[in-house]
């Protein structure tokens, strides 16, 4: 029986919904249930995808919600994700230096802390909140509890040592599935740090923008990577921003692939998805602006399954 697994990558309002996009073409490319997943990582975005599926909740569910069409399956909801993500730009920050900690952790040890990593520590605290997250993990688990599926892992940063942490893998701090989730979600400098135990949380996207290599010990046949962050094919920006954004995806996507790099050499097959020059010419420069969400969503099920497909071709060539 084959084994695999999925990552979902970090990537803002609008990365879910190119997220959601890809999930959708790979099931109609070749009829795989994202839930059968014998792993599920999720970074950011990418982890509140991973709960919903971890909860046994279906791709058209996800589908359905970002298309604004009530489900059957879970009438319920009530997140909005054009409203509760809280906007396309973040409320003021706090002053001052966000976790003096982290920076006294990067000066002692900085091969230890990535660069995004100490970059989240300088930077002020934020004030947004993230409890319509936590209550739409509500929707699909009880307050306190984890995932039905046992291997759902959420990755979030440490906000005072820099020091990546998968919560619901083995070893990790115990924490209940919305907390996760709103840890990892939790971008520096944008969201109020979430505090499980005794430690603060931030984005786990300030470690990787997958956490890929999590999986490497796992030993499984095949991981599916869907990863709004990086790329592939570029588009030629015009905007100052836009050039400036596509020099971060690439240093992103070099990350994301000396990480692959280290799942194959465990004998893994990986198999990564991420937005090409149309998808990027859809999403612009902000992933957090949702008025671009439902374009995005439908640019992606059509570029991502002819990727898919292309990806055949070349192998079969």
């Amino acid at each position: 029986m084959t084994t695999r697994g999925l990552v979902l990558g970090a990537g803002g309002v609008l990365g879910a919904a190119w997220s959601i996009g890809a999930l959708e073409a790979l099931r109609q490319y070749d009829g795989w249930d994202p839930r059968g997943a014998e792993v599920l990582v999720g970074t950011s975005a990418g982890s509140v995808l991973a709960s919903f599926l971890g909860c046994d909740t279906s791709l058209q569910v996800l589908l359905d919600h970002q298309r604004g069409i009530v489900s059957a399956e879970m009438p319920h909801i009530r997140y909005d994700p054009d409203r509760d993500s809280g906007g396309g730009l973040p409320p003021l920050p706090r002053l001052g230096i966000g976790s003096a900690r982290g920076v006294l952790s990067t000066a002692l040890q900085p091969w230890k802390v990535t660069p995004m990593g100490a970059l989240a520590a300088v930077l002020p605290q934020g004030r947004g909140s993230l409890e319509p997250v936590g209550a739409l993990v509500d929707t699909v688990c009880p307050r306190g509890a984890w995932a039905a599926h046992p291997q759902t892992w959420v990755v979030a940063m440490d906000y005072d040592n820099g020091r990546r942490v998968a919560f619901g893998r083995d070893g990790a701090p115990h924490a209940a599935l919305r907390e996760a989730v709103m840890a990892s979600c939790a971008i520096p400098a944008w969201y109020t740090p979430i505090r499980i135990g005794s430690r603060r949380y931030v984005d786990g996207g300030a470690c990787s923008p997958t956490s890929l290599d999590l999986v490497a010990s796992l030993h499984l046949d095949e991981v599916v990577v869907v990863s709004p962050m990086t790329s592939f094919e570029y588009d030629s920006p015009e905007t100052v921003a836009g050039r400036l954004e596509r020099r971060l995806r690439r240093r992103l996507t070099k990350r994301l692939l000396a990480e692959a790099r280290k799942v194959e050499a465990a004998g893994t097959k990986v198999t990564l998805l991420g937005p090409g020059a149309e998808d990027l010419a859809t999403i612009g420069t902000n992933l957090m602006d949702p008025r671009r969400r439902r374009q995005v969503l439908e640019t992606s099920l059509r570029t991502s399954l002819a990727a898919l497909r292309r990806s055949t071709l070349a192998a079969s060539a």
